[in-house]
């Protein structure tokens, strides 16, 4: 008999461990995945599970080196990093028979334990969050070790199709013992669950969505706003009103497949036009209520289901039947893909349950669609949906859900963005500037997007409201300002973050980061909420907060690792190993970057495109080695899994007098594509060198340099490379160090000034005083009868930096 299942959701899993891997005991199996993981199974029945469940795809992995021991009473297996011991009992597993000790930190976890230390995950949606939201339990734990129940899981059939497991009262477990090594507990857990998959280049760019009945002409005209206004756009959503609803209102009216010819008249031509425009397009889905009679796909549905459509009965949505999804695809979803649909907004949110107990829809198809995108082998899978539980990193991206307008709304997504991270989940979307509900605040919208541009997905969003304004002119001239020179920034992000995307795809490192992934002995690194690493390069702290009355200025606290930092913007030097407080104007944003940090940014204003770039603006940190891999492919195919990419290394060796940046020949195959690329490079954080030198393929370069003595940055333009050829860029001092880490307190004092609300005088003597405040700040106390307490705390922040 035929399979009903299509062969493009039959994915080739790997779940069987190597035999070698696997200890049995009377009802238990324990598998070493890995010498921090290990799999712990009881059955009663010693009915072992060898299928790939939801969340666990590839327990075949390398052999990890381990010892086990076997007697009548006793099991132990000894790894480099743990060590298991199992008091054999017909009870099972319970904290008297079953213990793990971790070498390091030395801590021993019991069946049973509780774990105050988890650092937690994430969560299914902030439908009507304001502000902070219960978070689900993650993979990291302060305590060192954490424990997945993967028990009531599905499983895969041998078509690919979910199932219920053989035997209902197994227990399977799955232990992760890393201590504090988040990045190696998340690098394993990708290993066997599977990576995240590369996203297209596209999504990078900046989303236009909002919840709004638009005609095709006022859709276009709004696209064609944003070119007119110079703000650059990737992606078009047309949200839920793009279909036709039941008038005899026995549908609810989220459900629908049939294009509404009166607001839009000719979607084809509407796809087409937008596509003109550099955008993909996509359409919102609530398939939960069937397809029904005035569907226009009604009868083929029935057809193929075996329905006579003069019964006018609608088709049930049933996920759990292979029949139903195929005829959900091929009737409902291809047709219209054929039209120019890129992807679709899998706006699930009618509950947990289907026919298949167990079954969460929202899961199911967030990986049938992912697949199902894929199905030609050429077009890069993407699906744009909400967190359906582990294992949903491989289905990305992430919508967070229907937020209420509020600074504490904004204050939480920092947190809930990096936190993420803790179960693989890097790709979140956020309503960039919430979705419904609060009050509207031209300030709070401009503080939404510029996280958004320091976020994984930048998406403009709100409901059917006219009161809800997301178009960046909408407010006034300054919002529109301040908004359009972060949007604009987005775009030139693109390289950076595109290859970032390639470094999560292959090395399982998120976008976004928590501080206590890669500083995890720093006891900081736990306790600041509002500031996250962005990338390999920089660490970002958007402003969450509204301006102080006294100051007009917004105010970060900022904690950085030790080490030198420099403001992304300015250059400004920061020491490491301490907190900061930073102030800010509307148009500004608190992002470092490392010593050593390595930038490329691409044109600001161009399209998101799929293409690389011509040109790039390459941002170079002095003061620490560091090499940096540019990543290019096609990027929407699928050809970069056969090798169709390219790496451009970026190189900055370090010493005390002396930088060297090197811009290495491409490596791979995509690099033909590209004839010449032209760099501009801007070296932040040195004193004016003494020597500067410049070579291109092996020859001395005329050189043309500029040297920006207030902003501490050389400065080099128009440098033409072909893909085979090598730049060095050689810049030292004859004495003392190259790094020039100036004070400028005494200029942000005096910026600080400028903004503040208070009396030009007053502000004349506090100026004419700074030379002795910076010498001791005690004297700042004498202006206290004029400077308000945000005013006195601003200046003694800065100050005592």
């Amino acid at each position: 008999m035929a399979s009903r299942v299509p062969g493009h959701f039959q994915f080739p899993f790997r779940p069987t461990a190597d035999p070698a891997a696997v200890v049995r005991g009377p009802n238990v199996r324990f598998t070493v995945l890995t010498s921090r993981l290990i799999r712990l199974e009881f059955s009663p029945r010693e009915q072992f599970e060898d299928r790939a469940s939801q969340a666990f795809w590839y327990r075949e992995q390398p052999l990890p080196e381990f010892e086990s021991s076997r007697s009548a009473t006793r099991l132990e297996i000894t790894t480099k990093h743990l060590h298991l011991s199992y008091a054999v009992s017909a009870r099972g597993f319970d904290r008297r028979t079953l213990a793990v000790e971790l070498t390091e930190p030395g801590s021993t976890w019991h069946y049973g334990d509780p774990d105050p230390g988890n650092l937690r995950g994430t969560a299914r949606t902030l439908d009507d969050a304001d502000g902070r939201i219960p978070l689900e339990p993650g993979l990291m734990s302060r305590s060192g070790w954490a424990v997945v129940d993967d028990s009531a899981s599905l499983v895969f059939g041998p078509e690919g199709w979910l199932e219920p497991r053989a035997e209902a009262g197994n227990l399977d477990l799955y232990f992760f013992g890393y201590g504090h090594d988040y990045l190696g507990c998340l690098q394993d857990f990708c290993r066997v669950a599977g990576p995240t998959p590369l996203i297209p280049r596209w999504a990078l760019g900046n989303w236009w969505s909002r919840y709004w009945e638009y005609s095709q002409a006022e859709l276009l005209q709004l696209m064609r706003d944003f070119e007119v206004h110079g703000i650059p756009l990737a992606v078009c959503i047309v949200d839920m009103d793009w279909h036709i609803t039941d008038t005899g209102n026995s549908s609810p009216g989220w459900t629908g497949y049939t294009w509404n010819g009166s607001l839009f008249p000719d979607p084809q031509e509407l796809i087409h036009r937008l596509h003109e425009q550099g955008l993909k397009v996509a359409l919102n889905l609530h398939p939960a209520a069937g397809i029904h009679p005035h569907e226009a796909q009604y009868p083929e549905m029935c057809r193929r289901l075996g329905m006579d459509p003069a019964g006018a009965d609608p088709v049930p949505f049933d996920i759990a039947s292979p029949d139903f999804v195929t005829a959900y695809f091929e009737v409902l979803h291809h047709p219209l893909e054929a039209q120019g649909v890129d992807f679709w907004w899998l706006d699930w949110q009618q509950g947990t349950t289907c026919r298949l107990a167990g079954l969460d829809p929202l899961w199911w198809l967030n990986h049938l669609h992912f697949l199902d995108l894929a199905r030609d082998g050429q077009k890069r899978p993407f699906v744009f949906t909400r967190w359906g539980g582990l294992g949903s990193h491989r289905y990305p991206i992430g919508f967070s859900g229907d937020t209420i307008v509020s600074w504490r709304s904004l204050a939480f997504q920092p947190t809930f963005t990096a936190t993420a991270a803790n179960v693989g989940f890097g790709w979140w979307s956020h309503d960039i500037g919430g979705h419904h509900r609060g009050v509207e605040d031209p300030e709070l919208y401009t503080r939404w997007v510029q996280l958004g541009v320091f976020s994984p997905i930048l998406r403009l969003h709100s409901t059917k409201n006219p009161y809800h304004e997301r178009r960046p002119w909408g407010y006034d001239a300054e919002v529109l300002r301040v908004t359009r020179a972060a949007l604009q920034p987005r775009h030139a992000l693109i390289p950076y973050l595109y290859s970032m995307a390639w470094r999560y795809a292959a090395q399982s490192r998120p976008p976004v980061l928590p501080m206590y992934f890669l500083y995890p002995e720093e006891e900081d690194a736990y306790h600041s909420p509002n500031q996250y690493l962005f990338g390999s390069e920089l660490v970002a702290a958007p402003f969450v907060t509204p301006r102080d009355a006294g100051t007009r200025l917004s105010r970060q606290a900022i904690w950085l690792p030790a080490g030198d930092w420099f403001d992304f913007f300015t250059g400004e030097h920061y020491a490491g190993g301490r907190w900061h407080t930073l102030y800010g104007a509307l148009d500004e944003i608190p992002v470092l970057a490392k010593a050593g940090g390595i930038v490329p940014l691409g044109p600001r204003a161009g399209s998101a495109g799929v293409a690389s770039p011509a040109e790039l603006t390459v941002h170079v940190f002095a003061g620490a080695d560091n090499q940096f891999d540019l990543y290019e492919d096609d990027g929407e195919t699928q050809a970069y899994l056969a090798g169709q990419s390219c790496v451009t290394p970026f190189t900055q060796t370090w010493e005390t007098q002396r930088l060297q940046f090197t811009v290495a020949p491409v490596q791979g195959a995509v690099s033909r594509a590209l004839s010449e690329r032209t760099y501009h490079l801007r070296v932040h954080g040195i004193r004016q060198p003494d020597d500067v030198r410049l070579s291109i393929g092996g020859q001395e370069h005329p050189l043309e340099v500029a040297y920006d003595e207030a902003a501490e940055t050389l400065s080099l333009a128009g440098l033409v490379l072909a893909p085979s050829e090598e730049l060095t860029l050689t810049c030292s001092v004859h004495a003392g160090t190259l790094l020039s880490r100036r004070d400028r307190r005494l200029e942000t004092c005096r910026k600080l000034l400028r903004a503040f609300r208070l009396d030009t005088e007053a502000k004349r003597r506090v100026d004419q005083e700074l030379p002795a405040l910076l010498e001791d700040p005690a004297l700042l106390m004498v202006h206290s009868a004029y400077l308000s307490d945000g005013q006195l705390a601003a200046l003694s922040n800065i100050i005592g930096q």
